[in-house]
C-alpha cells in the first residue's frame, strides 16, 4: 500500500507507534488517528500479504468493525455442517448468513486503509528489531531495519513470536498447532459449498477441523494442542481424504501457532501495551482470534492516546492500569469461560457433537454464540451449564 521502501526515519517522532498491520493493529491506529494522535503503522511486510487464518468472521467481529466498512466477504455463511470424525454428519439451516469468510490478506488491507483515512501513517517492509524506553522516561525508541522511530506510546500489535509480547513478557497457558491447506476451487457451487462450512470434532483431545469455502478456494484446516505435531498430520491428512479432496491442486499450506495468554500475564510494560495475538487474547475453545484482535485493538488504541499524554509516572501508571482493567473487562470474563469449554470439549468431544448436532436448544445456543447474541461467559454463568462443564470436566472419552 505504501511507495516506502527501506526508508531511514531519521529523527521522527509520533505520539503512537503501532508495530504490526493486522486487525489488532490496524484499528488501534486508527482510534489513536481518530484522537488527533500523530501514528504511525509499521508493517514487516508488505500489503496485501498472505496470513494463516481461517478467516470467518462472528457477529463479535462484524460489531467492531469500523462504521460503515465494507468486508471484503468471499462467502457468507446460512448452514453449518457438523461431523464427529467424519462421521455423523448433521446438518442446520439458519435462515440468513451469520458468518462471513475473508481472506485475511485482503481484511487487513482494508482495515488499514481505514486506519491511513484516520490519519496515520504506513511504513511497510519495516522490522521491529528492538524496544527500548529513554532514560528520560517520556518516549519508547524503536531499532527497525530503516532507522530509529521514538514515540510516546507504543502498541505491539506483531503476532506470538513479536518483539512486543517479549518485551512485556506476555504468559502462556495454551499453546495449539493449526494446519491449513487452501484448495483451488474454481466452481463455487460444486459439492455443495457455497454457503456451507463444515466443522468436524476431532480425534485428539481438543480438536477440530474444518472446512471454509471462499468462492475460488476451499479453506481446510485442523487445530490440536502444541506437542505432538506428527498426530495433527496425520488428522489433517485423513480429513483431507475424508472429503474427497486428495489430489486436487493445492493453492498453498502453511502452519501456525495460537497461543492463549496466562490469566495473569502483564499487558504492558513501560509505555508499551500489547493487543491481539501479541497479548495472547483469544478464544481458547474454539481458538477465535479476529475480535479479540478488533476489541483489544481498539481499546489499546484509546489507550495509547492516554499513555502518549502522559507526562508523569503517576499519569502513566493510571493509563497502562486503565488498559488492563478494559481488557479484563471485556474479553477476560470470555477467555475464562472459554477454558471451561474447552476442557469440557477435550474430555467429551462426543458429547458436544451429540448435543450440537441433535439438540434444537444446543444447537440454537451455539448459534446465538455465533452471531454474537450471547458469549460463553454468559453461557457459563448459569448456573445449569456450569454444573454441566465441571461434571463434563471430571469425566473421560
Amino acid at each position: 500500500m505504501s511507495t516506502v521502501a527501506r526508508m531511514t526515519f531519521g529523527a521522527s517522532a509520533y505520539d503512537v507507534a503501532v508495530i504490526g498491520a493486522g486487525p489488532a493493529g490496524a484499528t488501534a491506529a486508527r482510534v489513536a488517528a481518530e484522537a488527533g494522535c500523530r501514528v504511525v503503522l509499521l508493517e514487516r511486510g508488505v500489503l496485501p500479504r498472505y496470513k494463516t487464518c481461517g478467516g470467518g468472521l462472528i457477529g463479535l467481529s462484524r460489531a467492531a468493525l469500523p462504521p460503515g466498512f465494507d468486508v471484503p466477504a468471499r462467502d457468507s455463511i446460512d448452514r453449518f455442517t457438523f461431523t464427529l470424525g467424519g462421521r455423523l454428519s448433521r446438518t442446520w439451516r439458519t435462515g440468513a448468513p451469520i458468518i462471513d469468510l475473508v481472506y485475511r490478506d485482503e481484511l487487513d488491507a482494508r482495515l488499514t486503509a481505514s486506519a491511513l483515512d484516520a490519519g496515520a501513517k504506513l511504513e511497510e517492509g519495516v522490522t521491529v528489531n528492538g524496544i527500548e524506553r529513554t532514560p528520560d522516561g517520556a518516549t519508547m525508541r524503536l531499532r527497525t531495519s530503516a532507522g530509529e522511530v521514538a514515540a510516546k506510546a507504543v502498541v505491539g500489535a506483531d503476532g506470538t513470536s513479536g518483539r512486543s509480547g517479549s518485551y512485556v513478557g506476555v504468559t502462556l497457558d495454551q499453546v495449539d498447532l493449526g494446519l491449513e491447506t487452501e484448495f483451488a476451487w474454481p466452481d463455487p457451487t460444486a459439492g455443495d459449498w457455497k454457503g456451507r462450512i463444515l466443522i468436524d470434532w476431532g480425534p485428539l483431545p481438543g480438536s477440530y477441523g474444518w472446512v471454509f469455502p471462499k468462492g475460488d478456494a476451499l479453506t481446510v484446516g485442523v487445530i490440536a494442542a502444541r506437542g505432538d505435531g506428527a498426530a495433527t498430520r496425520e488428522y489433517l491428512a485423513a480429513f483431507i481424504d475424508r472429503l474427497g479432496l486428495t489430489g486436487t491442486p493445492e493453492l498453498r499450506s502453511s502452519g501456525h501457532l495460537t497461543r492463549c495468554r496466562a490469566e495473569d500475564s502483564p499487558l504492558f510494560r513501560d509505555r508499551v501495551l500489547v493487543a491481539g495475538d501479541a497479548a495472547g487474547l483469544l478464544e481458547p475453545w474454539t481458538r477465535e482470534g479476529i475480535s479479540y484482535a478488533l476489541r483489544s485493538g481498539a481499546l489499546a488504541g484509546a489507550s495509547a492516546v492516554r499513555v502518549a499524554g502522559a507526562v508523569s509516572e503517576s499519569k502513566l501508571g493510571f493509563a497502562t492500569a486503565g488498559y488492563r482493567a478494559a481488557i479484563e473487562t471485556v474479553l477476560g470474563p470470555e477467555m475464562r469461560a472459554g477454558r471451561a469449554f474447552h476442557t469440557a470439549f477435550s474430555r467429551r468431544a462426543a458429547w458436544f457433537h451429540t448435543a450440537i448436532a441433535t439438540a434444537p436448544p444446543a444447537w440454537n445456543v451455539f448459534r446465538r454464540f455465533v452471531t454474537g447474541d450471547t458469549t460463553l461467559a454468559r453461557l457459563a454463568s448459569h448456573r445449569s451449564v456450569a454444573l454441566t462443564l465441571k461434571a463434563l470436566s471430571g469425566g473421560h472419552g
